[in-house]
């Protein structure tokens, strides 16, 4: 099954290839604006968010839009020592992010912890999602472990070149709720 995950992988990040930063930043703004409209972003007074890394949908503009509507915005930080990914409130995009472990962006070591069970909502990264809610992500199984504490809905994001017809599952994957992409909202 590993096998068949990796060449998957493989597959989509070589889609993802074939779009250019104009694109991906088009595409990006449309799937923000049309989770605006959903129910689910509405009313959801907190979200855990995902820094985007450059071949994922850019949701950044939708953490500062919530930072000033005044919900409870999250990001995930990596804790060395339990070799797993926190939620973490922040407040303020200036002071409370900095470049984590991974480059990736996250909180800073003082915001403070939030279980991902008191969220509304999680906003989640992947490889690729099926139709069938279930997700592939980059194989450590990071979110997997984050996500199966998370009560509130989970959405995963992607690109409509991320969506396949079918991912292998095992026992330890976390599928989503429901799946934002630039063209199309899916509730499971």
């Amino acid at each position: 099954m590993s096998v068949s995950k990796q060449e998957l992988r493989e597959e989509i990040r070589a889609r993802l290839k074939t779009l250019t930063d104009v694109q991906r930043s088009a595409l990006s703004s449309k799937a923000c604006a049309l989770l605006e409209k959903q129910n689910v972003w509405k009313n959801a007074k907190s979200v855990f968010f995902y820094a985007p890394l450059p071949e994922e949908i850019d949701i950044w503009p939708l953490v500062r839009d919530s930072l000033g509507a005044g919900k409870l915005v999250c990001l995930p930080r990596f804790d060395a020592a339990t070799n797993r990914y926190v939620a973490c409130q922040i407040q303020n995009l200036a002071g409370d992010v900095i470049s984590g472990r991974f480059g990736i962006r996250e909180p800073i070591s003082q915001c403070p912890t939030i279980p991902l069970s008191k969220l509304d909502l999680a906003l989640v990264p992947g490889v690729a999602f099926d139709l069938r809610c279930r997700r592939l992500g980059r194989g450590k199984g990071f979110y997997d472990r984050l996500l199966a504490d998370a009560s509130g809905v989970r959405c995963g994001v992607a690109f409509d070149e991320q969506i396949v017809a079918e991912i292998p599952v095992e026992p330890h994957d976390v599928s989503v709720d429901c799946l934002l992409t630039p063209t199309r909202w899916l509730e499971f």
